[in-house]
């Protein structure tokens, strides 16, 4: 199975193409108090840039690791929600949830730039999806995760949750 994803039609993010009403915290576009990531398919990867805020602060210009969490988390499961959807061949993504995620933070990311978002599906296995991401800050690798994401079945809370 090939994990090279097509490229988007447009340049509309994935949450808004598949999710307008999804109000997750990370990425849902309905959720006004939310870090709303715009994840997009650019060749096998999706990318993302994110402009932090003041309130994202952890201490002297420098982004909270738990919002550097949030953002690798949720660009990762759109990143294994999309490749679910090509690899199975279907017309909207499966709702993926995280089942483990380990993020190294590496060095300080600013608080006063953009950040960089990458993220790579590196295996599929059923309704599984392994993903490796990074998140970068003035041209600088500061963070980066592995994670995996999983297709939920009906009965789960996340179940069609957009």
């Amino acid at each position: 199975m090939s994990l090279h994803a097509p490229q988007t039609e447009d340049s509309l993010a994935l949450q808004d193409r598949y999710a307008p009403s999804n109000r997750c915290f990370g990425c849902g576009p309905a959720n006004e108090k939310g870090l709303r990531i715009k994840s997009r398919v650019v060749g096998d990867e999706v990318v993302a840039d994110f402009l932090p805020e003041p309130h994202h602060l952890a201490f002297g210009g420098v982004l909270n690791g738990g919002i550097i969490g949030a953002l690798l988390d949720c660009h990762s499961n759109w990143a294994a929600a999309y490749q679910l959807m090509v690899a199975k061949g279907l017309d909207s993504p499966p709702c993926t949830v995280t089942s483990e995620f380990h993020v190294k933070l590496k060095r300080p990311t600013s608080l006063n730039s953009a950040v960089h978002l990458k993220a790579k599906v590196v295996s599929i296995e059923g309704d599984k999806a392994v993903v490796e991401a990074k998140l970068f800050s003035e041209g600088k690798e500061t963070a980066s995760c592995r994670g995996v994401f999983v297709a939920v079945r009906e009965g789960h809370p996340a179940y069609h949750r957009w």
